[in-house]
């Protein structure tokens, strides 16, 4: 009976830490390892924020890693970024918990920018021990992640007007990006050797980063090129679909988004926004317009599908609307006694939307289609904030070009 007893005991002790194991996983959510996170969809899963502070949001650090608009790449307890540093653009490397920097590679020649600002544009995705940078000239590396080593790089030279912006995808064993004219519009290189694996069309570069989804049983790369939006099969390039999207100076920059056989596409001055459907044609693609408009013009934010919702700040505000009809749920210019919101940027976790101003206020709210509400309104940074935020591990990481902050957001 004792032994039956203390099994008994051994076993619920058993349960009882699987359950705290289990609750802190889904409290501290998964690492972020790219642009948009793991399922590029601008999504943190995590829960147990504290999202209604009456007081300061405790700061636990901030470093100046240089001049950039590079977001975060967070594995584990590692933070990568881009900066600028003696002359050269480069790919950093800090302690996620302390902001203490672990290495800082140089990739290539400083890019001074006099409208936006000087340094890499990209974010860097990390798989399989391998970082991954695109520099805004058009060098791409890929480094050891644990102590910058560069293991191989790969030029490309049809720099666009304000530098070489989208981020690369990590797909399978292949490193893609946006290169543009006679060096792919997108091309696909052998992550872990270098080598090129396909190329796709020949259309100008745009500055979004290539974007991933599956449909019908098979894997596609939407490319939000220089002059269009393109999609290939990921495993060997072959272009299934092509639609020309033309905006001012190529600035096709948004992420596309694709939900249940629907595509969305923005961009701004003041071109607009679509939602097509898209089904198969043969071994092509073919779509039908569901709705387009000026709902939402993405200059460079990017639009978060939540419950239903598109959540933006663009070039009117923060906007809300309705993914399937483009219908606006509501529209907000500026937070009231507050900052503007046009060219804000978001990101959702826990059921709430982190607006980040590009004045650096932060505002937190629940994300409804009934109104935009903040329950907390934060000055966290200062100067041009035009990168988007990332939530990780309890904290919200955040930068104007060259410094670097980190907040607690756990609740007391």
């Amino acid at each position: 009976m004792r032994s039956a007893h203390l099994t008994r005991l051994q076993g619920r002790s058993i349960v009882g830490l699987a359950l705290a194991i289990g609750m802190a996983a889904s409290t501290l959510g998964e690492d972020w390892p790219c642009w948009r996170g793991s399922h590029h969809d601008g999504i943190a899963r995590e829960t147990g924020l504290k999202t209604d502070w009456s007081g300061p949001i405790p700061m636990t650090w901030d470093c100046n890693v240089g001049s950039a608009f590079s977001s975060f790449a967070i594995v584990g307890n590692r933070l990568y970024t881009g900066g600028t540093k003696e002359g050269q653009q480069t790919l950093v490397c800090l302690n996620a918990d302390n902001g203490q920097e672990i290495w800082s590679q140089g990739i290539e020649k400083a890019y001074p920018e006099g409208q936006g600002g000087d340094g890499p544009r990209a974010t860097p995705a990390v798989s399989d021990g391998r970082v991954y940078m695109l520099g805004a000239r058009g060098l791409l590396v890929c480094c050891d992640a644990a102590d910058g080593r560069v293991l191989w790089s790969k030029p490309h030279q049809h720099i666009p007007q304000w530098g070489y912006s989208g981020s690369v995808l990590i797909e399978g064993d292949l490193a893609i990006i946006s290169a543009g004219s006679t060096d792919g519009a997108l091309v696909a290189y052998n992550k872990n050797t270098g080598d090129e694996v396909w190329k796709a069309g020949d259309a100008p570069v745009g500055y979004a980063t290539p974007y991933p989804f599956t449909f019908e049983g098979r894997r596609y790369i939407v490319g939000f090129v220089g002059d269009s939006a393109i999609i290939v099969r990921a495993d060997n390039g072959q272009l299934v679909w092509s639609m020309p999207w033309k905006t001012s100076f190529n600035v096709n920059a948004a992420a596309p988004i694709f939900h249940d056989g629907y595509l969305f596409l923005s961009s701004g001055y003041r071109h607009g926004c679509i939602l097509v459907k898209l089904s198969k044609d043969g071994d092509k693609l073919k779509h039908d317009e569901v709705w387009s408009g000026k709902a939402l013009q993405n200059k460079f934010q990017s639009p978060v599908l939540y419950e239903g919702a598109l959540y933006s700040g663009d070039e009117k505000g923060l906007q809300c609307v309705d993914f399937l009809t483009g219908r606006e749920n509501w529209s907000l210019r500026r937070i009231e006694g507050g900052d503007a919101l046009t060219h804000s940027t978001v990101v959702i976790a826990d059921g709430a939307l982190f607006v980040l101003s590009q004045s650096g206020t932060l505002y937190i709210g629940k994300a409804q289609t009934s109104e935009f509400k903040p329950t907390t309104t934060a000055d966290v940074l200062s100067g041009r904030c035009w990168t988007v935020s990332v939530i990780n591990n309890g904290r919200i990481f955040a930068r104007n070009l060259e410094r670097v902050v980190c907040f607690n957001l756990k609740q007391d």
